[in-house]
């Protein structure tokens, strides 16, 4: 009976023993399985804010904005005079002599509507007999040019295609100094390498910024940045951390350099001046500036300054005016020297025409000019011939 009692007990020791393992076993597995299912979501999230650290504001504008961008090729005829073409005795011997060549082109431009109107510089168009423009998606298409503003640099294309990407067009009098800017384009063709535009990073370092003119063109209210801007990033969007255009990028400055690279100053034309252009290229194909003032001017040097005994170098003077023009009929006469327009400082004969091809036909002009020593003022309406 005792012997019974013992083996009955002993056996359902084992037996409880036994389920015990098993019970255990279950539960550790499933805690263990628990485990792997916390470490996975744990590295998940570990990777998923590495992610977000990594995208920022200025990640999501690239990705908004690139399919709007596109490279441009040009091919150009230029005409060429032999360099001894004005010395009278070579030219009694072999005449007049030109030649025309054929010349690439490389620019960048971006789409302002998904109808195909494409915006760029003018120089980068310049006279060519055909322009082709490359997508992203690999597609090149024979683009027309709808209008073309040599003065502001300005130039509107069409591409025969609809429901394409494109980027806003932002208000440039909004900008900030210091706020972080994109600049898109195809610098040395690169565009071609994988279909997608090159990307550099930096801030509007300036605004209203006065340049030289060059080749009749004349930059004024300039947007500076050290984003860098190289050689075929011309025509290419220059964007804020909101995906919006605030201008479109045209110069750098190389210094001293012959190499034509980036030195951390690069200029963009404002987009709301952008705008404005394009309004009158899209509706007429040019801008109408055959001003009916009649002034031949020069801009003021030490030895004018010096003449006229000028406490300061800077205005324009008058060299000569056309009879019956504006200039004529308001009373401006010869060695007249002009000291500002609409209140806007004059330095040199460069800014005066910088500030007329800007106004508007029916606006007034108001000069303040220096005569004998004494300043007046002369006003008329901007008018064409």
């Amino acid at each position: 009976m005792n012997k019974s009692k013992y083996l009955f007990a002993g056996i359902t020791f084992i037996v409880v023993l036994a389920s015990g393992f098993i019970f255990g076993r279950y539960v550790f597995k499933g805690e263990s399985t628990d485990l792997k299912a916390n470490e996975n979501i744990n590295r998940e999230r570990v990777i998923q804010n590495i992610t977000d650290s990594r995208e920022n504001a200025i990640t999501r504008t690239v990705a908004d904005v690139s399919k709007a961008v596109v490279g441009i090729s040009v091919t150009e005829v230029r005409e060429y005079r032999d360099p001894f073409g004005d010395d009278p005795f070579f030219r009694q011997f072999f005449g007049d002599r030109s030649y025309k060549q054929e010349v690439q082109g490389l620019g960048s431009g971006f789409l302002i509507s998904d109808d195909g109107y494409i915006i760029t510089n003018d120089h980068v168009v310049g006279n060519a007999t055909k322009v082709t423009v490359s997508m992203t998606n690999g597609d090149h298409l024979d683009a027309e040019i709808i209008g073309k503003d040599s003065y502001s640099d300005i130039a509107v294309l069409k591409i025969n295609k609809t429901g394409l990407p494109y980027i806003k067009l932002g208000n440039s009098d909004d900008v900030i100094i210091g706020e972080w800017v994109v600049a898109l384009g195809n610098p040395f063709g690169l565009f071609e390498v994988n279909q997608k535009p090159t990307v550099t990073v930096g801030v509007v370092s300036a605004m209203g910024m006065k340049l030289n003119s060059n080749e009749n063109r004349f930059y004024r209210n300039m947007l500076q940045t050290d984003a860098a801007i190289i050689s075929g990033n011309s025509g290419g969007p220059l964007v804020n951390s909101i995906g919006e255009v605030i201008g479109m990028n045209t110069l750098i400055y190389t210094g001293n350099s012959m190499a034509g690279g980036n030195i951390g100053l690069g200029f963009a034309i404002p987009m709301n001046k952008v705008k404005d252009i394009v309004d009158k290229l899209k509706k007429d194909g040019k801008i109408e500036r055959n001003y009916d003032i009649g002034l031949r001017l020069q801009t003021v040097d030490k030895n004018i300054a010096q003449y006229f005994k000028l406490t300061n170098v800077s205005g324009a003077i008058v060299v000569n005016v056309e009879k019956g023009s504006a200039a004529d009929n308001e009373g401006i006469k010869p060695e007249d020297i002009i000291l500002s327009i609409n209140g806007e400082k004059i330095a040199s004969d460069a800014d005066f025409w910088g500030l007329i091809l800007d106004m508007k036909i029916g606006e007034r002009v108001k000069l303040k000019i220096l005569r004998a020593g004494s300043e007046i003022e002369k006003e008329f309406e901007l008018k064409v011939k």
